[in-house]
């Protein structure tokens, strides 16, 4: 049995139902989950960390992203490029992804999330070239290197550009070859228990790079496997123009009668929504996974966060890939969110703290767990600890529900815990050498992008 005690946390923000903040507080871990959180707790445990003046938090919960793209950020032939440009010019290096080149962007774009607090990753990828392998499988097995709890997809495309669709051939499957390979990674890969470090989405791109007999296929397999349903919706005008031509809908709609609404399905981006899709989005539990720094980066518009806060649509804090957010903090983006919204929105804008509750259990509500998302007894052992007396938070630590969003924390987090292990222990990862993981990884870019 493995065994933990964090030790005279200065305040454990909590994001449970009662929004407690405690303080002066012991947490003690066993075998993955929190077993007990009290004053003077006296276990015996196999370790035991003293963390006077830490503040502790449920670990963030990072609900869209594409690992790969660790690999092409920050090119700047795509820097004032708007979302199809964008894809166009990208999928001409994303055709020679390989396992080696995701093996090494996924160890470096998660270790850079668990250095910042994140402890699950969900990855949406769709990019899969004839001839590169298992590539879930090296995601997980990046994953189980690193001790993140790892959701990936079976992503797909089956709309090349000959098709009218925006990738290339070479990436490109037929449904056939997809839902084969979709119950293979199900049947492979997916654990439903409770605590469960690897499960498994089914994830079809976007309506503009797969067909519609793709969509309901994969609605009623994911069904079938009792898995979730994934897609970016609603990110650009574009995609609207693209819908409304091809088949005469809004992209919801469109959606809609493929069978993709319910409590099972959440959307990447869903930025151009209008008051009547934001309703039936709630009324049917159907979640959107909020990412605004890269919705700003490829100037996409903003979210309606304030509105879907109201309705209650279920709402999740994301990334996205590093090609269109350059960075893999879910502390920046809380931060990026909370004055977005602030600019956009002013008293009607979400607070820190309601952010952090979307990063948190608001993230764990996407991916169907309740599990995670929270500082619970019973709940398992994903957290964070920053240390309160940094320079960086002198004077603002007073709050510690809200400090993350309105002031922020650019370094790294002091430890992360994932399922009651340490893989973040005093700013670093636990089971690299960072220096000589970014070396290889730096070699393995420096070769995919001049392929």
């Amino acid at each position: 049995m493995s065994t933990l005690l964090l030790k005279n946390i200065a305040a454990a923000v909590t994001c449970d139902s009662e929004d407690r903040l405690l303080q002066q507080m012991d947490i003690y871990c066993a075998d993955g989950v929190i077993r007990d959180m009290g004053r003077g707790l006296d276990y015996s445990a196999q370790e035991v960390i003293d963390c006077t003046g830490m503040l502790c938090y449920p670990g963030l919960i990072n609900t869209h992203h594409h690992l790969y793209q660790c690999f092409s950020r920050n090119l700047p032939q795509v820097q004032n490029l708007e979302l199809f440009d964008w894809l166009r010019a990208l999928y001409e290096i994303w055709k020679n992804l390989d396992e080696t080149v995701v093996r090494f962007s996924s160890l470096t774009a998660m270790g850079e999330m668990m250095k910042h607090g994140c402890t699950t990753c969900f990855d949406h990828h769709y990019v899969f070239p004839q001839g590169a392998g298992d590539l879930v499988g090296t995601q997980f097995a990046a994953a189980g290197e690193l001790g993140m709890r790892m959701v990936c997809s079976r992503g797909s495309m089956d709309l090349s550009k000959k098709d009218g669709g925006l990738p290339p051939d070479s990436v490109v499957q037929t449904i056939d070859e997809i839902l084969s390979d979709s119950i293979r990674t199900i049947e492979t890969y997916h654990d439903p228990s409770p605590g469960a470090m690897r499960q498994v989405v089914l994830a079809p791109c976007s309506p503009f790079s797969v067909t519609a007999d793709l969509l309901r296929q994969s609605a009623a397999l994911a069904r079938q496997y009792g898995v979730r349903l994934h897609t970016h919706l609603c990110e650009t005008k574009d995609e609207e123009h693209f819908t409304l031509e091809k088949v005469g809908l809004r992209p919801l709609g469109y959606m809609e009668t493929l069978g993709w609404l319910g409590s099972d399905v959440w959307y990447a981006h869903g930025i151009h929504f209008n008051d009547d899709e934001l309703k039936l989005l709630a009324d049917t539990g159907t979640g959107v996974a909020h990412c605004p720094a890269s919705n700003m980066k490829l100037a996409s518009g903003v979210c309606r966060v304030p509105d879907m806060l109201e309705l209650g649509v279920p709402l999740g804090l994301a990334l996205d890939g590093s090609a269109s957010n350059d960075g893999n903090s879910l502390l920046e983006e809380l931060r990026t969110a909370y004055l977005l919204h602030r600019l956009t929105s002013s008293s009607r804008a979400p607070t820190g703290y309601d952010l952090l509750k979307i990063a948190t259990v608001g993230g764990a509500r996407l991916l169907g767990r309740t599990d995670i998302g929270s500082l619970e007894v019973g709940k398992c052992a994903d957290l964070f600890l920053i240390d309160s007396r940094r320079l960086e938070l002198v004077g603002a630590a007073l709050d510690p529900q809200n400090v993350l969003a309105t002031v922020g924390v650019r370094g790294a987090v002091d430890y992360t815990v994932v399922n009651g292990k340490i893989t973040v222990r005093q700013g670093h990862l636990e089971t690299f050498d960072e220096a000589a993981l970014a070396s290889q990884a730096n070699q393995v870019c420096a070769a995919y992008l001049n392929h």
